[in-house]
């Protein structure tokens, strides 16, 4: 118990330097918010990968989750932490990703399985920062994506990228999960590619954050 106690403290003040860290370059460094906004978003929900190997409920999930979710509801309205608050979109993602760790966390508890929290963790902290760079940065040859006469705002080369990066973390994922690589393997991490990159792609006002997991959990409750 006290050693959990002290870990929860230890993740809660490593969070707080990630915050400032971030808020500094932003100042300094001059680097755009979306950019700071994202690399907060990469750093911090990659360090809860090993939530599920060190916390035995998720009450301390939920505690550390409440406490981020507070601060950032009060450096918006305060107009603080510009680093993650600054852009240009309306957002709530910010505001949905503690609540979409929790709830992934919660999932993976009650049905008893590790891997329903790690693999939509990994996707959504390595693959949704990396379309959004991509699609911001990269503007040549990078149009927004058509459908049904509607113009979306995700690009050709963010999602792209969503998509890649999605099936080579599900492949490696499965593999290490289930110590076997074949066919099956190849076609599970597909499906999970493409329904996570759609639920990215139609992801409104920043909803990715919770939708992504989600659908990625769906996919492996049907598979495996």
């Amino acid at each position: 118990m006290d050693n959990i106690v002290v870990i929860s403290f230890i993740y809660l003040v490593g969070i707080i330097i990630l915050l400032v860290f971030n808020e500094l370059n932003y100042r300094r460094l001059k680097i755009k918010g979306e950019i700071t906004r994202k690399f907060a978003h990469f750093t911090a929900t990659l360090a809860t990968i090993p939530f599920p190997y060190i916390f035995p409920s998720h009450w301390y999930v939920f505690g550390l989750a409440l406490l981020f979710f507070g601060a950032l509801f009060i450096t918006q309205y305060s107009k603080h932490l510009k680093s993650i608050h600054d852009i240009k979109r309306k957002s709530i993602g910010s505001y949905l990703l503690p609540l979409s760790i929790y709830f992934t966390f919660l999932i993976s508890c009650e049905l008893e399985n590790k891997f329903l929290y790690i693999l939509p963790m990994l996707i959504l902290a390595i693959c949704d920062p990396m379309a959004a760079i991509l699609g911001i940065n990269i503007k040549k040859h990078n149009g927004r994506i058509v459908m049904f006469g509607y113009k979306l705002e995700k690009t050709w080369l963010g999602t792209g990228a969503f998509f890649i990066t999605s099936l080579v973390i599900s492949m490696i994922a499965l593999f290490f999960n289930q110590a076997i690589f074949n066919l099956t393997t190849l076609y599970i991490s597909l499906v999970i590619a493409f329904v996570s990159t759609l639920a990215e792609l139609f992801s409104w006002r920043g909803s990715d954050n919770l939708t992504i997991p989600l659908s990625v959990i769906a996919v492996l409750l049907i598979f495996l």
